[in-house]
Order: structure tokens, then C-alpha cells, then sequence
């Protein structure tokens, strides 16, 4: 009965509900309606739109109490800098695989299945993407600021770090993060992801905060401060160069961009996190100053659950998410780095150091006794290797 109960709740949530992308690391994680108590794993709240409303009201989704209900301590989105991450954008929580072992899930943010080429000449409205195809799907973008209070962050200090066209579109999104990204300070950063759907229904927005953290950082770059992007798909050159503001628009007050009439493809204006407003797919490289970060480098304790791999170089959703499972990360796993070190310290008595021993002689040719030497040096690391295997396998 329940598992009935449970697809009879997501099948209604799904005619009207929106996308946004769910990950531990978000405000709201668990719900965050009027008197929510608990965990709601069929928590829909995230994905209430943002239309005609004043800032106080739509920024970070005040209305509906999203600040109030913060991620659980050590809950952070992951950024590996020079790498990608990927989320689950849905409609419900209860269709992703943070809930009910993914029992409700599928390719699509909403559970359900539907072809590759999926195209709905007036609008998809199931789910509810506010796009006729993928090529048409607006765009979607996070973006960082650096301080851990989620009330010190402004349209100022937060800039759009990672763009991926033709998104939302399936469930597993991945988004590349830029190289020199600097780590964030104590406590981590503070994340937004934001949506504007390109026409197809009412042209509402998204701006979901997240708990986030830079990993693998090794850049001291400060991020400069972020510009309002302009609408600039008849003159690349009125594109806002350098870091840029997140989109606000249709707002009753706030909004950081205007348009008026047709684009290029008859229809009327719609900003979107595209070249229309000067926002290029993948990682935005252009956003920092070259001057040292004023945010100080901090080892972050997280329990995040997010993906990384290797940085995309693919415009394509599909590419992306394929990507998201190749790379490797950088740093070796512990179990690796103590088998290193115990193979390091079983050969450092039998070989002098290499910064005091002398370069060989690339004309003396190798003696037998050399040979027995290097073999014996071999056999004892191998010995080493495979002891502390043991020792790992059996506790001790």
C-alpha cells in the first residue's frame, strides 16, 4: 500500500510541479513548508517559481522559507577545480536518487520515460521544462559567493561560475567548474543555481541556494565583481566581459536586465544563460581578477555525495553526463597513498635518496651484479607492498 500511496503523491506533484536540482548540499533538502517537522522525502517545495515578486520575497526563495531550512552540517556541493560535478535536477525529491533508493527515478527529472528526440511543437509541459525540444531548453547556471552566511550574500558578491546549454533537460546534469577557482574560506561558500525557461509558459526564474566548497583548489585568484549581464545577441561586442551577475527578471522590483521585442528567431526576448547574454557554455574562465583571493584557504569536513570528474569540453547535456563518470581524481585514495609509502619505506634503506645520488652514466653499460642488485631491491619492495596489503585486509 504504501509504495502505491507514494507514486500516487509524485504522479500529482508532477502537473504542476517545476525543476530545480537536488542535492544534500541544498536549502530545503528535507523540506521546508509551513510547519514541516522531519524529513519530507517527497519534499516539492524547492520548485515553486519566482514571478512578479518583490526581492525580499524571491531572492533565494524567501517566500516559501527555503533560508530557513539550511543543508545538515558537513552537506556541501563539491566544485573540483578544473573538473565537473553533476546534480539531479527534478521535480520532487522522491524522483532522484536521494529518496526511496531511487525507486521513483528515471533518465528524465520527472520518473517518467520519454524518446531521446522528445518534441512537443507547442510546449513539454510533462516535465515541466518549459521548452518544445532540447536545442530550445534556455539554459541554467551556478554561481558562488565567497562567505559562509547565507545573509551576507548579494547580487554583488555572487557571480556565475558554470553555464550548460540546453539544460534542464535530463536528471543528471554536470557542470564544469574552472581552474583556478580558490578555495573557499572556513565554513564553505555559498551556492545558487538559477534557471530563466526561454517563453513556453509563464516566463518565471529560479535562485536555489546550495552549501558549497572548492576542492583541489591550488588558485589564489580572487573572483572580480560581478557585472549585469545585457542582451547582446545582435552585437557581441555589448556583451558583459569578465564576471557576471546571475538573472533577475520579471520581478516586481530587483530585476538586473530589461528587454523588449523580437530575437533573432521572431520571438519576443527572453534572457537565458546563453551568448543572448553573453554567457558562454562550460566553466566561465574570464570571471577573475589575477590578484590574490581575499577569502583564506580552508580544508572544508564535508559528507557531500556529489559527482566529479574530469572537465567537460562538450556542449551537450548527454556529453557531459557521460563525461561526469570518466575522469579520476586527482589525489590517490588512502588505501593507495599508504601502499606508496609502505613501498617507499621498504626501498629507502636499500637506494640512496635521489636528491644526493648522481645522475647516471648514460655510456656505463649495467653489470650483472647491478641486475641482482635491482632485482633484490624489487623483490623487497614487492614484499613490502604486498605485507601491508595483509596487514589492511585484516585490520591490522
Amino acid at each position: 500500500m504504501l509504495p502505491r500511496l507514494l507514486a500516487t503523491a509524485l504522479s500529482v506533484a508532477v502537473v504542476s510541479a517545476h525543476l530545480g536540482p537536488v542535492h544534500p548540499s541544498m536549502y530545503c533538502y528535507d523540506g521546508c513548508a509551513s510547519g514541516t517537522q522531519g524529513i519530507n522525502y517527497n519534499n516539492d517545495d524547492f520548485v515553486k517559481p519566482l514571478y512578479q515578486m518583490s526581492k525580499s520575497d524571491w531572492w533565494f526563495h524567501a517566500y516559501n522559507n527555503v533560508p530557513k531550512y539550511p543543508p545538515q552540517a558537513g552537506q556541501f556541493l563539491e566544485l573540483p577545480a578544473g573538473k565537473s560535478f553533476t546534480v539531479e535536477i527534478a521535480s520532487n525529491r522522491g524522483e532522484t536518487s536521494y529518496s526511496f533508493s531511487g525507486k521513483f527515478s528515471s533518465e528524465w527529472p520527472d520518473g517518467g520515460n520519454y524518446p531521446e528526440d522528445y518534441n512537443v511543437p507547442s510546449c513539454i509541459t510533462s516535465p515541466n521544462m518549459h521548452t518544445q525540444n532540447q536545442s530550445m531548453a534556455a539554459g541554467t547556471a551556478f554561481a558562488i559567493a565567497y562567505t559562509s552566511d547565507i545573509n551576507q550574500v548579494t547580487e554583488d558578491n555572487l557571480s556565475v561560475f558554470t553555464v550548460r546549454y540546453h539544460t534542464p533537460w535530463k536528471r543528471e546534469t554536470s557542470y564544469d567548474v574552472p581552474a583556478d577557482m580558490p578555495a573557499c574560506p572556513d565554513g564553505g561558500c555559498i551556492c545558487a543555481w538559477g534557471w530563466i525557461p526561454n517563453g513556453c509558459g509563464q516566463p518565471n526564474m529560479y535562485h536555489l541556494p546550495y552549501r558549497c566548497t572548492v576542492t583541489g583548489a591550488t588558485s589564489t585568484k580572487a573572483i572580480g565583481t560581478p557585472q549585469p549581464p545585457v542582451w547582446c545577441q545582435d552585437d557581441s561586442s555589448k556583451c558583459v566581459k569578465g564576471p557576471k551577475q546571475m538573472l533577475y527578471w520579471h520581478q516586481n522590483d530587483g530585476d538586473n536586465i530589461e528587454v523588449d521585442g523580437l530575437d533573432n528567431a521572431g520571438q519576443p526576448k527572453s534572457p537565458a544563460y546563453n551568448m543572448n547574454c553573453g554567457f558562454a557554455d562550460g566553466a566561465q574562465d574570464d570571471i577573475f581578477t589575477g590578484a590574490g583571493s581575499s577569502a583564506p584557504a580552508a580544508k572544508v569536513k564535508t559528507s557531500s555525495s556529489s559527482t566529479s570528474s574530469s572537465k567537460s569540453t562538450s556542449a551537450t547535456p548527454a556529453a557531459a553526463k557521460a563525461d561526469s563518470g570518466s575522469g579520476s581524481s586527482s589525489s590517490s585514495s588512502p588505501a593507495v597513498q599508504k601502499v606508496a609509502v609502505a613501498a617507499s619505506s621498504s626501498s629507502s634503506s636499500a637506494s640512496p635518496s635521489s636528491s644526493s645520488a648522481p645522475a647516471p652514466s648514460s655510456s656505463s653499460a649495467p653489470t650483472c651484479k647491478n641486475k641482482r642488485q635491482r632485482r633484490k631491491r624489487a623483490a623487497e619492495v614487492a614484499a613490502g607492498v604486498a605485507q601491508h596489503r595483509r596487514h589492511a585486509k585484516h585490520g591490522f
